[in-house]
């Protein structure tokens, strides 16, 4: 049982991720090279989390009741902060990789920065969701029953569907936040740190899970939806692609802006 568990949740948190990535990344190094470059700004973003958790815990020290609570609130904050901090450090160092390669090879067609969005949100989903859900999954493998001193016996199967609902967000904040910092529309980027926040928070009421999955589920469709339109998605091509009569389907038709 204790093994059903654990792939069950396993292939729901990142079954739709490692399609994702063999469908339209795996066959592309140069889209591999930007993917890993985005897994390690996450990581650098959540290295400088630590350090500033580390220090505020330690300023604090082991007070009990409600400091422990606003520390986490506190650590949420931070972390969600620095991680849209770094998504735009990201933006900014592909833009000039971007210029760059134009510069070098006029004729060579460089990759758009929608196509390059969607990569580095891939990138910064599958660490988040890595970090996120690997220890409570391998908890799933025993011993022990989940549930019997009364808690829900459905928290591995929650946090499974939450990883997902994360992974997929960051793939739209991703796609939305550059195109955002493209057209100068900084009200965009405001939306994206809020909704991060937003979602961050929902943890924070985890005993509800029926609460919390609906919330997070619902800003997964309104982000997914934004970015279908920004990343230059009509009902028109949704019908085509549904249809399957559009091989050039959004990522692969993009070209270079």
């Amino acid at each position: 049982m204790t093994a059903a568990v654990f792939f069950g949740c396993a292939f729901i948190a990142f079954g739709p991720a490692f399609a994702l990535y063999i469908f339209t990344i795996a066959t592309e190094p140069l889209r591999i090279i930007f993917l890993i470059a985005g897994a390690f700004f996450w990581l650098v973003s959540l290295l400088l989390s630590s350090l500033v958790w580390f220090v505020a815990g330690t300023t604090v020290g082991h007070k009990d009741g409600p400091v422990q609570k606003y520390l986490l609130i506190f650590g949420v904050l931070v972390s969600v902060l620095i991680q849209e901090a770094f998504r735009l450090a990201y933006y900014k160092l592909l833009k000039k990789a971007n210029e760059g390669l134009k510069a070098i090879n006029p004729e060579e067609t460089a990759p758009s920065m929608r196509l390059l969005a969607y990569v580095s949100g891939l990138g910064f989903g599958i660490m988040s969701g890595v970090f996120s859900f690997v220890n409570t999954l391998s908890d799933s493998l025993g011993p022990g029953t989940v549930g019997i001193h009364g808690d829900s016996p459905q928290f591995f199967l929650h946090s499974a569907f939450m990883t997902l609902v994360i992974i997929l967000l960051h793939i739209f904040w991703g796609i939305v936040f550059f195109d955002g910092c493209e057209k100068k529309r900084w009200h965009t980027l405001l939306v994206v740190l809020l909704t991060h926040l937003l979602v961050s928070a929902l943890t924070f009421i985890s005993p509800h899970y029926g609460i919390n999955l609906a919330s997070a589920y619902t800003a997964m469709v309104l982000m997914g939806v934004w970015a279908f339109f920004v990343a230059g998605g009509s009902c028109r091509t949704l019908k085509l692609c549904l249809l399957c009569q559009d091989k050039d389907f959004l990522l692969f038709s993009q070209r270079s802006r």
